[in-house]
């Protein structure tokens, strides 16, 4: 495993790799590094590309990912990455597509262990209410992320 550290407006950002595939993004603790230079190509690419998107100039990654996680909560991931920049889903409106409930969907995301490069924060509960949130400081940190899509919350 490889790391490397993104100073974003949404906190301190850890981002792992194994190989050539982004495994994880975390909120890193304060005694971790802030950005290390000497990591590879992947990982490289992934703090760029965080870069570009908290600049607003990014709205689709573009990044070899693999999320540890059973198959459902990859099917989940994966639908999750299909909600375009500046919208939302629900997780009704999710489990309808994957043929399962909400629940399970709420479950997925709060396990989503490559929060923003797969864009939990995008779901939201029916009503337009925001859901919940597991990264960084919670709901906050997902109406920050909602705002700099130019999502209007309710």
């Amino acid at each position: 495993m490889t790391i490397c550290y993104v100073d974003s407006p949404v906190g301190r950002l850890a981002i792992e790799a194994d190989h050539d595939a982004v495994t994880r993004v975390r909120w890193a603790s304060a005694s971790e590094r802030t950005r290390d230079k000497s990591t590879g190509p992947v990982l490289k690419e992934a703090a760029r590309q965080l870069d570009r998107y908290f600049a607003r100039k990014l709205t689709r990654f573009d990044l070899p990912l693999a999320a540890h996680g059973t198959d459902f909560q990859k099917r989940v991931w994966a639908a999750m990455c299909d909600i375009p920049y500046g919208e939302t889903a629900t997780y009704g409106g999710l489990a309808m597509v994957l043929g399962t409930g909400p629940r399970p969907i709420g479950m997925a995301c709060g396990r989503n262990p490559i929060p923003i490069i797969q864009p939990c924060h995008r779901v939201m509960a029916s009503g337009g209410r925001e859901g919940g949130f597991s990264g960084g400081k919670g709901l906050p940190t997902k109406r920050q992320l909602l705002a700099l899509e130019g999502v209007v919350l309710l």
